[in-house]
């Protein structure tokens, strides 16, 4: 008998072009969503506070750049999940604001407004937001600089075989452990970072998703991670209502975290917002422009690594031509698109990339009903504001097992290869310099501040500089070179 023109023949969800049913889609789709919700939206907190932009000066605004963050990084991952011509993978790649721009954010808006109060830039709006107008100019032109230079993947792909693109993953996934246990402890700008009742909360998550991964089977251990964390959420709000945390900071000051407060944040929210485009009007500065090109370089490399992280621990092979130049070109175009709504550069989420070589899910309609879910918050704040008042401790129990999983997938990338006397030279070296100067960025606090932002913020730049040079200088001949 002939199927039905409306029966739909479902696969699994480790098809990346297979169709799942909703209630399968959703949950998997949630947990990518869960796992990047926090870091999406702190490089924007971070840069407002340095701007001035306060909930009593600029509440309004606040509320609009944090909307349009959600919105954007929802429409960004489509686009790379279902490309338009050439921007975007077709891969299963979140994207959201990246941090790894926040120092040179910093920088460049503390600069700004320096000069406005000095005179020496000439301006008819306030200091902040001059300063915040500069960077989304920036943002502007460095986004379109990386999409042109995706387009270049191809001949430059032979700068990074599996040696080196492994060793930049494994980078960005040791850096981002000190992101984990940062989220594990409760946030360190958190008053009671470092409690027991953080610890123990972020224990909990960590141990209840170990569990369903490893003895539960199906659905059970495919999302294991969003419901780790949401059983996490209920314990702490029960926790938070119950036993609402009160002590004394390392300076003296008496706190208390109620959940009560909490909740009225999401009572605070609007049920529905239209996003506004240009909430900042664009200031185009040749001094933050030219800082912000060099950035731009060094995202499309994490982008490159990331994407060999994707690939590598969801679907077991190396990205082709085709799909880094797409990621990339993603990466600038819809960071360029960011900055007229008001947000920072969107990149790859290397926590979504740790959560794949977690699942092993890689299908794109899940991915996508996680990036629908993005683009829902943007438009109905009050979603987001119940995802968004999550504790920190919580995301923590997952991050320290996605984060820690990246490391994994870049050693799976390193060994395509024979380990050979050259190779290890070049990932030791790499690791050691790239690593070292991102655990003790200090170590460059005589140099000036482009160069320490550049090569002290996470330590990706510097691994992945390092393992370019050494893999074109060191000879290809492994017979006097075996370990």
């Amino acid at each position: 008998m002939a199927k039905s023109a409306k029966e739909v023949t479902y696969s699994s969800p480790y098809d990346i072009d297979g169709r799942l049913p909703l209630h399968q889609a959703i949950p998997l789709g949630l947990q990518h969503v869960m796992a990047m919700f926090v870091g999406n939206l702190t490089p924007l907190l971070s840069i407002m506070a340095v701007c001035g932009i306060t909930v009593e000066n600029y509440g309004g605004l606040r509320i609009s750049l944090l909307q349009n963050a959600m919105l954007i990084a929802g429409l960004v991952t489509l686009v790379q999940l279902y490309p338009i011509g050439p921007i975007g993978s077709r891969l299963p790649v979140v994207m959201g604001t990246s941090s790894g721009f926040i120092g040179m954010n910093n920088s460049i808006a503390a600069s700004m407004m320096a000069g406005v109060a000095a005179g020496t830039i000439t301006s008819n709006v306030e200091a902040g937001l001059y300063a915040y107008g500069a960077v989304m100019g920036a943002c502007l032109i460095g986004g379109l600089w990386e999409g042109v230079l995706g387009f270049f993947i191809k001949p430059l792909r032979k700068f990074f075989p599996p040696v080196v693109t492994g060793t930049v993953v494994m980078a960005i996934g040791l850096s981002l452990l000190n992101v984990g246990i940062n989220f594990f402890g409760g946030g360190n700008n958190n008053a009671d970072f470092g409690s027991v009742t953080n610890l123990l909360l972020g224990l909990f998550v960590l141990v209840f998703i170990i569990c369903l991964k490893h003895f539960g089977k199906g659905f059970l251990s495919q999302t294991a991670i969003l419901i780790g964390i949401i059983a996490g959420y209920i314990v702490a709000t029960i926790m938070g209502f119950v036993l609402p945390t009160t002590g004394v900071t390392a300076e003296g000051a008496e706190y208390t975290y109620s959940w009560v407060v909490q909740w009225s944040k999401v009572a605070e929210a609007d049920w529905f917002a239209i996003p506004k485009l240009l909430p900042v009007s664009l200031q185009f500065e040749i001094s933050a422009i030219l800082p912000m090109l060099v950035m731009f370089i060094v995202t499309a490399v994490e982008t490159i690594g990331d994407t060999a992280g994707v690939t590598e621990g969801g679907l077991g092979r190396e990205p082709s031509d085709r799909e880094l130049s797409g990621s990339v070109i993603c990466d600038g175009i819809g960071s360029s698109f960011a900055s007229l709504f008001g947000v920072l550069p969107n990149t790859s989420f290397s926590q979504n990339v740790g959560l794949v070589g977690i699942t092993k899910v890689v299908n794109r309609f899940a991915i996508a009903c996680g990036a629908i879910f993005l683009v829902l918050c943007g438009l109905f704040p009050k979603v987001g504001a119940i995802v968004s008042i999550m504790p920190q401790s919580v995301l923590g129990g997952a991050a320290v097992m996605m984060f820690a999983s990246i490391v994994i997938s870049g050693i799976n990338l390193i060994t395509k290869e024979p380990l050979t006397g050259r190779n290890t030279t070049i990932v030791a070296i790499a690791l050691g310099l790239g690593y070292g100067l991102g655990a003790h960025s200090t170590a460059l606090q005589f140099m000036p501040s482009f160069i320490s932002h550049l090569f002290g913020e996470s330590g990706i730049v510097p691994a992945c500089l390092v393992a370019v040079i050494l893999n074109i200088a060191l000879p290809k001949d492994e017979k006097n070179l075996e370990p």
